[in-house]
């Protein structure tokens, strides 16, 4: 499936993957909001530079194929959420204390459940990282970077993102 283009005053869920992705490459673009403004737009191109695209702002089919957006985006997780990916969330969590997790928060039982204490880790990363904190890993969350290596929570659970099939 081929994603539509997208430009400046674009909006909606297509927006968020792109600027997802954006993050997954770059590493420096943090708001994820759906919606394509000048921020977006300026980012779009920078990225379209780097990677000897037409510099033109505009997510067309080119800029598409090179960030990656044909993928399966990564599940949203929130209270209630099961699985192996939370399994490894929940590692990860507890890898990331002291850097991340708030030091008050229990060590996770690796359990894949999402309860209390994965949401009270979850929320204690997006406060760390100047996000909303709400508990849910969606876009924004699974584009955290984690350490200084390069690689965002997502890279760490093995979820879908640029690199990856």
């Amino acid at each position: 499936m081929s994603q539509p283009t997208i430009e400046l005053n674009s909006t909606g869920p297509v927006v968020r993957w792109a600027q997802y992705l954006l993050v997954r490459q770059t590493l420096s673009y943090p708001d994820i909001d759906g919606i394509f403004g000048p921020k977006t737009r300026d980012a779009v191109k920078e990225f379209q530079g780097a990677h000897g695209l037409t510099v033109d702002g505009i997510v067309g089919p080119n800029t598409w194929a090179a960030l990656g957006g044909n993928r399966t985006e990564p599940p949203t997780l929130a209270n209630g959420s099961t699985g192996q990916v939370v399994e490894k969330l929940q590692t990860v969590l507890n890898e990331g204390r002291g850097s991340f997790a708030p030091a008050s928060n229990p060590v996770l039982i690796v359990d894949g459940i999402d309860g209390p204490q994965t949401q009270l880790a979850v929320k204690g990363a997006q406060t760390e990282a100047g996000v909303a904190s709400d508990g849910i890993v969606g876009l924004q969350t699974w584009a955290l970077p984690v350490h200084a290596a390069g690689q965002v929570i997502a890279d760490l659970c093995g979820v879908v993102g640029p690199g990856t099939a």
